[in-house]
């Protein structure tokens, strides 16, 4: 045979034709095929591969997927290749698939490359049937364990595979209980759950219109196909435009041999985590659930024990699984999710992957595997990213106000995922969505959720559940996207069909009635808790310091990130402030210089009525006058903004939007005059503004009397700018300061409008030299936000020292869209669509936006090697975008000030060689 190149292509036969291999066994595979074999067949293989106890099985590939869900067929080859594979498989095991007497029984779950935690589907003991379950019950000596995974199947076979509602199959096993008397399913004898599969299999023959099937080949192939189903269900492509993951990957899907946790007190199921997936610090976390099988520990259904609890169960199981969570974590050098079952005293991995984590113990764990010498800086920046960051430096609760008993603790539950939440208490996904979008902030309150909330659970500030533990769906999607979760609080009585909960002491929790959770604690609170800045907030502001005794070990492990960042990268990170208050936060938080300075907000308040003089004057010297009095206070400003910036680059941009945004509303102003003649009060002025509110007003004012063109137009407008921006400059160089003033001319379309009002720029700045004896060297420069702008970068170098690209109208006028009117008409069908993966003007346009930005950058450094780029856009601060920005070679990003610690750390993550883990 030759040698393949490629893992997914075999040789076919004796004639060395080369064909597409769509079944892996375990024994072939390894963690490197996650693209082919999903992260769950992968890490099977790897765990294999490891000689760790996995039960045998094959993984059908990621291929077979995309061409059942492009073609409506599986692949011509799949049928005999998974046929060999389970002959292989029934060889090894000694007995066939549903055998009669001795039934071989497996589990077909999915597995996508990324971790889409119960999202698609799973089932469990196929090969069950009326015949088989006989010879299972004798086998295992257990009447009770086969009937009840019988009982399991049909459950999960008719809702995933036949499409029975699901509530159809609880409120029978709700009936049962309630007619046995007793409160969990374990409590059902053998008897009660054989009647329960003769009333599931009447519900399937009800609802999906034909019989359960018995031929256990026939469930595996229908199990197949509703798993590669399920990669196009709702929820799970809401979860991947959730998580940013692309739609065209497809899921593997992996049938396994079963192993049993409800065979009685000596068997059980759990998952495990290396360590704690809520804060990152080292121990035993996870829960385990004796006489179980996988589902009941995810769903929440029943209420775990702590995983160290099993040492005292099985302390033979318990040790092994220790020393397995260290072999793992060591080998993948990262926080590792485990499921495992025990059957029997026999201990059997399940799945493994890197596990999620919160924020914050991405922070800590990343810090202490470099400690512990497993990865280095620049593997540690991988593990961590800017939205993470930024969900640290969101408030949390003022644990005085909320310990002081000037708040009511309803209930304590279990901390799955940190944060402070406040919202209004809503019991379903559907009001939750519908609160939301009227602008309401919600908390959703349910007993366990499931992949069916998770439309909700995006939509809610945070999760509130009675029942399930750390490892419980709601605490798994929480903690991935980074929502405020706090699982098992047993004492609150949640009732999702009257819409209200019950507390301790009777106190009644209506929908509507506003509560906050405390993710870090698992505190509720009735009412609304105040909030207080995060430590991580307080150590960007200076006000807490890493090293001190008292530092917040999160604090340390933040301060530690951010220090290989900076050592990493290449791009600068500048602040969009146009105060010097604004300016110095942004230089506490690590800016190093102004790259925005949006002149057009020191015109508000009031200096906006010299501004309506200058529009109405009907004379230069009117226009000469205004201009006069507002060049002291323009100058001023420059100056507070250059001695807080001392010694930094400060960009500022001359004037941009249109002149009627200084003016009164025409509506408004239209009633003024109106009243004022009704009343036949004086109403000179009104008059004159409306006149010139109509005069001018446009139908397109992006596209308008603006930037450049207002410079133009109204004589004597930017060069009273340049000359506040000068003098300024040289005031504080008189004051032994270090002022380094960029000018920026903004929606430049043309070389020769940058060319007169550059000319004008520099006369201005001579007389001033001149004037004041000082030395000034001004920056000029232009925003590129238009596409012609960006099409004729390299003649605008010849005219400018620095380009900055202004991302926010530039995507604008690319994709020929009005933000503020798309963003709420349209753009929410477009991503449910699929069009968009993301909204453009949060992170660029790669294709249209970015190519043009690419094209410009090299254009403008062929004709002027020196050319200062950088991008001003709030493009500056978005984790991707950033990313981008290095690639093609910017000198800096400039974004809002809050959020100069995320470009930074993005900025160290684009510089840094290492590829490191995927936590999706």
């Amino acid at each position: 045979m030759s040698e393949n190149k490629d893992p997914h292509v075999a040789e076919s036969g004796d004639s060395g034709v080369e064909s597409v291999k769509f079944v892996y066994d375990f024994t072939e595979g390894n963690r490197d095929l996650k693209d082919l074999l999903g992260g769950k067949g992968a890490n099977l293989a790897e765990m294999t591969n490891l000689g760790l106890p996995v039960p045998p099985g094959f993984t059908i590939t990621t291929e077979a997927c995309k061409t059942y869900l492009d073609s409506g067929d599986e692949p011509a080859a799949l049928r005999d290749e998974a046929s060999a594979h389970l002959d292989a498989l029934e060889g090894k095991m000694g007995k066939k698939l549903g055998q009669a007497d001795d039934p071989l029984l497996v589990s077909v779950r999915s597995g996508a490359k990324f971790s889409m935690p119960g999202m698609m589907d799973t089932v469990l003991n196929i090969g069950l049937s009326d015949k088989s379950v006989q010879g299972l019950a004798k086998q295992a000596g257990d009447d009770r364990f086969a009937w009840d995974s019988y009982r399991r199947l049909i459950q999960m076979f008719g809702k995933t595979v036949l499409g029975v509602e699901g509530e159809l199959f609880e409120d029978a096993l709700e009936a049962a209980k309630h007619t046995k008397k007793v409160a969990v399913d374990t409590d059902l004898e053998a008897a009660d759950l054989k009647k329960l599969v003769t009333k599931f299999k009447k519900i399937v023959k009800t609802e999906a219109g034909r019989d359960f099937p018995q031929d256990p080949r026939e469930q595996m192939d229908l199990a197949i196909h509703a798993v590669f189903d399920s990669w196009n269900t709702d929820r799970a492509k809401l979860y991947r435009r959730q998580e940013r993951i692309p739609h065209d990957l497809g899921t593997a899907v992996n049938v396994c041999s079963m192993v049993f946790g409800n065979l009685g007190p000596d068997s059980g199921t759990g998952v495990a985590f290396t360590r704690d997936p809520a804060s990152g610090h080292e121990g035993v976390y996870g829960d385990y659930l004796q006489n179980a099988q996988g589902e009941d520990v995810v769903a929440g259904i029943r209420n775990t024990v702590a995983l160290a609890d099993l040492e005292q169960i099985d302390k033979k199981s318990y040790d092994q699984l220790m020393q397995i969570m260290k072999t793992l974590e060591n080998h993948y050098r990262d926080l590792c999710d485990i499921e495992f079952t025990i059957e029997r005293g026999q201990l059997w991995m399940l799945q493994t992957r890197v596990g999620k984590r919160t924020a914050g113990a991405a922070f800590r764990i990343a810090t202490q595997l470099v400690d512990q010498g497993l990865i280095d800086e620049a593997e540690a920046l991988q593990r961590v990213n800017g939205a993470q960051l930024a969900q640290l430096m969101f408030p949390r609760f003022d644990a005085s106000a909320a310990e002081g008993g000037k708040m009511s603790q309803i209930g304590r539950g279990i901390a799955a995922s940190p944060g402070a939440a406040v919202g209004k208490a809503v019991f379903d996904s559907y009001t939750a969505v519908k609160w939301s979008r009227s602008g309401e902030k919600v908390i959703l309150v349910r007993r366990e959720t499931n992949p069916d909330d998770l439309d909700g659970m995006i939509a809610a500030e945070g999760i509130l559940t009675s029942r399930g533990g750390k490892t419980s769906h709601a605490a798994v999607v929480a903690r991935g996207m980074g929502k405020t979760c706090v699982c098992g609080a047993e004492e609150l009585e949640v009732d999702t069909k009257r819409r209200r909960m019950t507390v301790t002491g009777g106190h009644v929790v209506e929908e509507g009635d506003v509560i906050s959770i405390d993710g870090s604690s698992g505190k509720v609170y009735l009412g609304e808790v105040p909030v207080v800045p995060s430590p991580v907030v307080e150590y960007f502001e200076g006000r807490m310091h890493a090293g001190a005794d008292d530092a917040d070990e999160l604090v340390e492990a933040v301060h530690r990130i951010m220090a290989f960042a900076d050592r990493k990268r290449r791009l600068r990170v500048r602040a969009n402030a146009d105060n010097a208050e604004d300016a110095l936060r942004a230089r506490r938080f690590g800016a190093q210089g102004i790259g925005l300075c949006r002149t057009e907000h020191m015109f508000l308040g009031d200096r906006r009525e010299l501004v309506e003089r200058l529009i109405l004057a009907d004379t230069d010297a009117e226009r000469e006058e205004s201009l006069k009095e507002l060049l002291p206070l323009q100058k001023q400003d420059f100056v507070q903004l250059f001695e807080a910036m001392d010694g930094l680059p400060v960009t500022v941009r001359l004037l941009d939007p249109p002149l009627h945004e200084f003016l009164p509303d025409i509506t408004e102003l239209s009633v003024r005059v109106a009243l004022a003649e009704a009343r036949e009060d004086p109403h000179e002025n009104e008059l004159r503004l409306l006149q010139a509110v109509h005069r001018l007003h446009e139908q397109n004012p992006m596209l308008g009397l603006r930037g450049v063109r207002l410079g133009l137009v109204i004589p004597g407008l930017f060069t009273m700018q340049v000359r506040a921006i000068a003098e300024a400059a040289a005031e504080r160089k008189n004051a032994k300061g270090d002022p380094r003033a960029e000018i920026m001319i903004p929606l430049v379309g043309t070389v020769q409008e940058l060319e007169i009002v550059r000319d004008e720029a520099e006369q201005v700045i001579a007389e001033v030299r001149e004037q004041t004896g000082v030395d000034l060297k001004l920056a000029l420069g232009t925003m590129i936000e238009l596409p012609r702008a960006a099409l004729t970068a390299g003649q605008l170098a010849e005219a400018a020292e620095f380009f900055s690209f202004g991302t926010n109208d530039l995507t604008q006028t690319v994709w020929g869209f009005s933000r503020d009117d798309v963003e709420a008409s349209f753009f929410t069908a477009y991503l449910e669509k699929g069009i968009f993966g993301v909204s453009p003007f949060e992170t660029i346009d790669r294709d249209g936006v970015g190519k043009l930005v690419r094209d410009a950058v090299q254009a403008g450094r062929e004709t002027r090697p020196d050319l200062k780029l950088g991008v001003c856009g709030e493009h500056g601060g978005d984790p991707e975008s950033v990313h981008f920005f290095h690639e093609v070679g910017l000198d800096y990003v400039s974004c809002s000030p809050f959020r100069i610690p995320v470009a930074r750390l993005e900025a160290g993550r684009a510089a840094s060689s290492s590829q490191g883990s995927d936590h999706r």
